[in-house]
């Protein structure tokens, strides 16, 4: 066999022998432990073609194991966390279909598909099946190498007691029995007021405390930073599922979704990329929550604070909103104005919820005139804090990380609200005020 001169340009087909796939039978090695992946994680190269095999294996290093089939790779499984890279020879659907086990019994264990010719129909069948990521040919190294890295750090094992509406990594929810899930979005009409803080700490509450699946979706589609209040490294993002947004189903959405270790609940990330927000339209963000409360019990919104196609369609999608608002006169001033559009698009009022950030601030502004202000009751007065933005550079929400805080019996209250129910119709139709609001 003819050696490959420019391993850039990989051909699987150049490692065919005439006849035979793979005639040379081989002793299959550990499973490596060689490889420093996050976690402890080892790395094993999986396929029918040895020197396929061999060339997956050189691009990560030495000591990577390599086995013929997933059958031999099964007997040594359940010793610790593994990242399974599967070469072409796996996309057969017997073997889509071991991996699909795996996801639903190994937690510990995750596939990276490499292939020769990627196709949205062996994408769409590869996620459905648990695998974390497909990379088509050419292999790019440091693709491949960022790809495993991130499939091992998603592989922690949770806690022996997980909250109580959490799930692990690959589980599979079922169909939520009687009403569906409930949209809570928070929003606000002045940048800083505190809305992702809100937002990720109400989800961490909620996850903690429900025994119904609990999930938070990033809708600051240019500039979002749940990923980074929670130290999530996800492996896909909001742009990853609107792609496949006629194809998308519960099961795939799962596994586009990013598990939150410390509580479990279930994180869909905005775009890496501001220009990629451009490609996601109001429409689509709605099927996307509609899709999540039929097996989600809350679905909490991060929106930004402004008024276009894609926050209207959530705003009006949403069971409950979280209006945020500081203790200053710009805050109020903007809050008063954003009522006043709220009801242009005719969402009913009592859909509406005031959370007052830094409420004892001494700025001399009385929280009762506030309220008599906005004609609207504040459900939350979350005192200001050092706790806040340490949580914010530690990746932990405060809930977590400062569970006696007065922020946090604060977010835990919030939460409770929506756990014993608050006075929410469904979400009324309101394309009319969205007419009237945008002037057509």
């Amino acid at each position: 066999m003819a050696e490959l001169d420019d391993f850039s340009n990989f051909n699987f087909d150049d490692f065919e022998s005439p006849g035979s796939t793979d005639t040379v039978t081989e002793e299959p090695t550990d499973i490596s432990t060689d490889i420093r992946l996050p976690n402890g994680a080892a790395l094993a190269v999986v396929d029918a073609d040895q020197a396929v095999r061999e060339y997956l294996a050189s691009q990560l290093g030495e000591g990577v194991a390599t086995v013929a089939s997933l059958v031999d790779l099964e007997q040594r499984l359940g010793m610790g966390p593994v990242v399974v890279i599967l070469g072409p020879s796996c996309v057969d659907p017997t073997d889509l279909a071991v991996v699909e086990r795996w996801s639903r019994t190994n937690p510990e264990v995750g596939c990276v598909l490499v292939t020769s010719e990627l196709t949205t129909t062996l994408l769409h069948t590869a996620l459905r099946a648990g695998v974390k990521d497909v990379i088509p040919a050419p292999i790019d190294q440091m693709q491949l190498v960022d790809t495993v890295g991130r499939v091992a750090e998603g592989l922690t094992v949770r806690p022996s007691s997980p909250a109580l509406g959490g799930i692990a990594e690959g589980d599979f929810l079922e169909p939520l029995e009687g009403e569906p899930g409930r949209v809570i979005s928070v929003f606000s009409t002045k940048g800083g007021s505190g809305k992702s803080v809100t937002a990720t700490n109400l989800a961490c509450a909620l996850a903690r405390s429900s025994d119904r699946p609990v999930a938070l979706i990033d809708g600051h589609l240019q500039f979002g930073d749940v990923s980074v209040m929670l130290k999530l490294q996800p492996q896909h993002t909001i742009v990853d599922a609107v792609s496949q947004i006629d194809k998308l189903d519960a099961s795939m959405l799962q596994q586009l979704m990013t598990v939150h270790q410390p509580t479990g609940m279930m994180v869909l990330p905005a775009p890496l990329e501001p220009t990629f927000a451009d490609q996601i339209s109001g429409d689509q963000m709605v099927r996307l929550i509609e899709m999540l409360k039929t097996f989600v019990g809350h679905v909490i919104v991060d929106l930004p604070a402004i008024f276009n196609d894609v926050v209207i369609s959530m705003l009006e999608a949403s069971d409950d909103i979280l209006l945020v608002a500081g203790l200053d006169i710009p805050n109020i001033k903007n809050v008063k104005i954003g009522l006043s559009t709220l009801s242009l698009l005719s969402i009913p009022k009592e859909h509406l919820h005031l959370v007052l950030n830094r409420a004892d601030s001494r700025v001399k502004l009385d929280v009762g005139e506030v309220e008599k202000t906005l004609q609207l009751h504040a459900v939350a007065h979350v005192p200001s804090d050092v706790v806040v933005p340490i949580s914010v550079n530690k990746g932990s929400p405060v809930v977590l990380s400062a569970p006696k805080s007065g922020v946090a019996r604060e977010f835990e209250k919030l939460a409770g609200m929506f756990l014993d129910g608050v006075s929410a119709a469904p979400a009324a139709e309101s394309a009319s005020g969205r007419r009237r609001f945008f002037g057509s």
